[in-house]
């Protein structure tokens, strides 16, 4: 699965981009504006590691594997990765998919016999209603939860932050929610960090996320996707009689917030994951439907192994995952952002005072990069590697 909402209308022309990396999280969708290439790189060969980091801090990994989990390991370490290569992992295989297995197996049961809801090119279950969506809804969350403890997140931390937070980020409208009762939110705004991310909001709210259409297709994970009501994306479909992509969300945010029982949507502004101690420019998609959000700020502290998936490949990182015993995560909800006129005027104003409230409350570092500088740094880091 993979999906990254951004602004699709006030979106500036610019030069092609690089061809996507492989390391780009699933559930992101990929732009169909532009992005600017950044000016002024130093050719890859005259840049260190060091060098780098500097410049691309929000993508850079402090654990013990280093440098794209290729850092040289202490032989004790390579000594634990060894013995949990030979009997953790296999155990947490099999037991991960027999998970993925028995929910696609339930999902299958909820939706048979029955056509799923079809408008505007997409295709969901989320909408049925009845002891079926219960089922498919409580299953979800249960099993969601119960694969994080099998990849080792037997504790998730979790905090409500309230009358102690300050939303008031332009000095002159903007305004902060401290009871859901005045607003129910359409969407959930979260920081990325990991494909982990999408299991945890699984099992705590189990929303409806942005998806590519070959998702939709793909063994077990399509039902599941469908279940979830995900919204699917075509980027090679320009049909005047498709909405596209934005009106669709914002169709789906502006339901969920007028209709209890809608699931609502859940975005990563952010577009692509960092290594959880910045926050990248937010795009405004999330935004452009008026409604009251819901910011969490998620956290993974560790000893050993990052679960962030920021300049590691997929498979790298999978593997090192279950071969840590235990992993850790911290969640804080923050109340329920009411945007004000201006901000509703203005999707960029709106954006911008969740992002820096989000930073606020979570101790994360403001960024000015994106998704086109973390694919040069990786291309960086691959050609460095590739000389040594």
């Amino acid at each position: 699965m993979g999906s990254e909402l951004q602004d699709l209308t006030h979106a500036p022309p610019a030069e092609p981009r690089p061809r996507p990396d492989p390391d780009d999280s699933p559930l992101l969708l990929n732009p169909e504006t532009k992005t600017p290439k950044p000016q002024n790189q130093v050719p890859v060969a005259e840049q260190s590691i060091e060098e780098m980091e500097k410049k691309y801090a929000a993508f850079v990994r402090q654990d013990v594997y280093g440098t794209m989990g290729r850092g040289d390991l202490p032989w004790v370490e390579k000594f634990l990765l060894g013995l949990a290569l030979v009997f953790l992992v296999p155990v947490r295989v099999v037991a991960g998919m027999s998970i993925l297995v028995t929910y696609y197996a339930i999902c299958r049961v909820c939706t048979a016999f029955l056509a799923p809801n079809r408008e505007d090119g997409q295709e969901d279950y989320a909408h049925m209603g009845g002891w079926r969506r219960a089922v498919i809804v409580q299953s979800g969350r249960f099993l969601s939860r119960l694969l994080l403890f099998v990849f080792g997140f037997y504790w998730i931390s979790e905090t409500s932050r309230g009358n102690e937070v300050n939303g008031q980020f332009n000095n002159e409208t903007a305004s902060l929610d401290q009871s859901e009762q005045l607003g129910r939110p359409g969407a959930i705004i979260s920081n990325h960090v990991s494909y982990l991310d999408i299991l945890y909001h699984m099992s705590s709210s189990f929303p409806s996320f942005v998806a590519k259409r070959s998702v939709a297709k793909l063994p077990l994970v399509g039902l599941i996707s469908k279940c979830l009501g995900c919204v699917y994306v075509q980027r090679e479909l320009k049909s005047s009689d498709f909405k596209g992509v934005s009106g669709i969300v914002n169709e789906r945010i502006r339901e969920a917030h007028q209709n209890k029982f809608a699931p609502k949507m859940m975005l990563f502004p952010e577009g692509t994951t960092t290594n959880g101690d910045y926050l990248l420019p937010f795009k405004t998609g999330a935004f452009l439907a008026k409604a009251p959000v819901l910011p969490i700020i998620l956290r993974y502290p560790y000893q050993r192994f990052s679960p962030a998936w920021d300049s590691i490949s997929g498979a790298r990182h999978v593997i090192l995952l279950l071969c840590q015993f235990a992993n850790y995560m911290e969640v804080t909800r923050l109340p329920v952002y009411r945007p004000s006129e201006q901000e509703k005027e203005d999707p960029k104003l709106y954006a911008e005072n969740v992002r820096k409230l989000m930073a606020q409350e979570g101790n994360l570092i403001l960024s000015d990069i994106g998704l086109a500088e973390k694919r040069v740094y990786h291309a960086a880091l691959n050609g460095l590697f590739c000389q040594r």
